[in-house]
């Protein structure tokens, strides 16, 4: 009985106002007694009073229709709305006194009376209300079967989650415990709930059925992050994380702001300590040209360039939507107005010349470039025109308005190319690095592995995948790739590139090499699924020139420290600028050819350590072994 009540979608208007008339003669009841200390003269005139007392507050709530909302959602406002009500009928109770003290010289009712009932009358009304709301959420949320989470921390953040999780009017959340690494706090409880060592996790999860494990811990350690997120996986178990304070809606955490686990904190390391100094020094005040602005990588370098106040960030692209978006962002989200939006293709000697002489940029960022390699394996002279030629041309001009610094943005692939893309960026690089030596620019390279969630990565491929019920495509099971953010790479960039003194190579400590599949295979646990039931990997073999395993180093090339232990300089053989300029003149004249086969072989020239992997241009390889080359 009390279900179907409490189920109902709203109660009967005429329920509420009968509960308000009855709370109404109770209160003007209960103020005669509480004035006379329960012991009510015989000259009283209380059945007089009560019937005039309830028919002015009937009168009062018909016409401010307070009995017409939708009691379960009491807010503030209500409460409001009843006190105004009553103290209008209270100030009709004052306004008869005057007629009594005409006509019979003493008050209708006694002012005393007045006021009791004016105060009995506002907290029973509302409190009814908020007694029948809680009443309402207790007996649904009873009947509602409890999903069970165990929060991550003890502190006022593990607080907060926790209330959060009860202030959601559909949420269905019980907390059943609190984990935490600091020994002070196991074996207490916060508000009722019980705090347990991390080591009781897989223990927890075995005796209680768990359906999301919430971190609400900031200054958790990696290694104790990861090991969480593993347990859970195993017992597939949701993980969803608190967003920084600085992100919760006027200082209080709302349920829908929790997010959920990303890929990319499954692979996360301890954050990049930078030289923000040295980094500030390098850029503050410079006019600062970051080419692939629109691109994953270019654009956070932009961002983060933002907060080193350059005077100027010349944001280049030849994307348009992408290059709106940016600005968009930087004005509404970073409130920074700095910059100038420039769109061309690198190409296009006149239209860089122009833009390279009409904003004196004092550092370059290169980080324009095709990136995909069995599309640029399929198209080889796009490859060259643009990663070759395209970088040769802000190279040159870099050189010829003065350009402190060019710090240009290679890429793992590079290393023993086995592809089009990696030995166009090899070129670029080499190009580049014999610049060094004939003039005052200062030419930089940094190179690292695949970026995660950048354009074309596998991550958002599987993710899409996965939304759309699968299979997910993995080329290889043995293929790995060595991964990071695109936040650390970026940092990274701005730190070899305040570090640099010209013609190093620097690469990035990219950690361990990542299996594709058992990052597919994270995913879908990430996402609830389980593999082999809800979703499945297939295996589509290897792209043309792709490899199965990435390279950060040459074989025959070594390393030597920087100042920055995730920074190391590679020691790589040096060119002479007259004999590179040779060598691409050649490549550009195969270039006017539109021939492939004889574009690559120029780019095998230049590159001997080019293997074509996967790929038509195999041949190429295969004819100079026949020849003794």
């Amino acid at each position: 009985m009390i279900n179907l009540f409490f189920f109902k979608k709203h109660a009967p208007r005429w329920i509420v106002l009968s509960i308000d008339m009855i709370i109404s003669a109770v209160s003007i009841l209960a103020a005669f007694y509480l004035r006379h200390n329960f012991n009510l003269p015989d000259n009283t005139n209380i059945l007089y009073v009560i019937p005039f007392v309830v028919t002015i507050r009937l009168i009062s709530f018909i016409l401010s229709r307070t009995y017409a909302g939708i009691v379960r959602y009491t807010s503030t406002k209500d409460s409001i709305r009843i006190i105004i009500v009553v103290s209008s009928g209270t100030f009709i109770f004052l306004l008869t006194n005057i007629f009594g003290y005409l006509f019979d010289e003493k008050p209708i009712i006694p002012y005393s009376i007045i006021l009791i009932d004016y105060f009995v009358s506002v907290f029973l009304l509302t409190s009814s209300r908020l007694v029948y709301k809680a009443v309402y959420y207790e007996v649904s949320n009873y009947a509602k079967q409890k999903l069970h989470v165990i929060i991550v921390g003890a502190d006022e953040f593990a607080f907060s989650t926790k209330k959060a999780l009860e202030r959601e009017n559909d949420a269905r959340y019980e907390v059943v415990a609190f984990v935490d690494n600091e020994n002070q706090s196991t074996g207490k409880k916060l508000d009722g709930i019980s705090i347990f060592s991390i080591d009781r996790l897989p223990e927890l999860l075995e005796i209680n059925t768990i359906s999301s494990i919430i971190i609400a811990k900031h200054k958790l350690a990696t290694d104790i992050k990861k090991e969480i997120i593993d347990i859970a996986l195993n017992y597939y178990v949701k993980v969803l994380s608190v967003p920084k304070f600085s992100d919760w809606i006027n200082g209080e955490l709302s349920f829908k702001q929790l997010k959920k686990l990303k890929i990319e904190d499954l692979l996360e390391r301890p954050p990049i300590v930078l030289d923000k100094q040295k980094i500030s020094e390098e850029v503050k005040n410079k006019t600062v040209l970051v080419t692939g602005a629109a691109g994953s990588i270019g654009s956070e370098i932009v961002r983060q360039l933002t907060s080193f106040k350059p005077h100027k960030i010349i944001v280049f692209d030849q994307a348009e939507s992408p290059l709106y978006e940016l600005e968009m962002e930087l004005r509404d989200q970073f409130q920074y107005f700095d910059f100038e939006i420039v769109i061309g293709d690198m190409t296009n000697t006149e239209r860089m010349e122009k833009m390279f002489s009409s904003f004196k940029p004092e550092i370059v960022y290169h980080a324009a470039a095709y990136k995909h390699v069995p599309m640029m394996e399929n198209n080889p002279s796009e490859a060259v025109r643009n990663n070759v030629f395209g970088s040769k041309t802000i190279a040159d001009l870099s050189m010829k308005y003065g350009v402190s610094k060019f710090v240009m943005v290679s890429t793992d692939k590079a290393v023993n190319p086995t592809n089009v893309m990696g030995a166009t960026k090899r070129i670029a690089e080499i190009y580049t690095q014999s610049l060094n030596a004939i003039g005052t620019t200062k030419f930089i390279t940094t190179r690292f592995g695949n970026v995660l969630g950048s354009n074309g990565s596998v991550i958002p491929r599987f993710k899409s995948q996965i939304e759309s019920g699968g299979p997910i495509t993995v080329t290889h099971p043995e293929i790995t790739r060595f991964f990071m953010t695109i936040p650390e790479a970026c940092s990274l960039v701005l730190e070899a590139g305040a570090h640099g003194n010209g013609g190093e190579i620097f690469i990035f400590d990219m950690g361990k090499s990542v299996k594709i599949v058992d990052l597919a295979k994270k995913m879908i646990m990430l996402s609830g699924l389980k593999l082999g039931k809800d979703i499945h990997i297939k295996f589509t073999g290897l792209r043309p020139g792709e490899k199965l395993y990435e390279e950060l180093l040459a074989d025959k090339e070594n390393t030597r420290p920087t100042h920055h232990n995730q920074i190391m300089i590679a020691n790589v053989r040096s060119y002479d600028i007259r004999e590179i300029k040779s060598q691409m003149d050649l490549l550009s004249e195969s270039l006017h050819s539109n021939d492939n086969f004889s574009i690559v072989r120029q780019m095998k020239d230049i590159v001997p350590e080019f293997i074509s992997k996967n790929s038509i241009f195999e041949n190429l390889d295969k004819e100079a072994v026949a020849q003794g080359i």
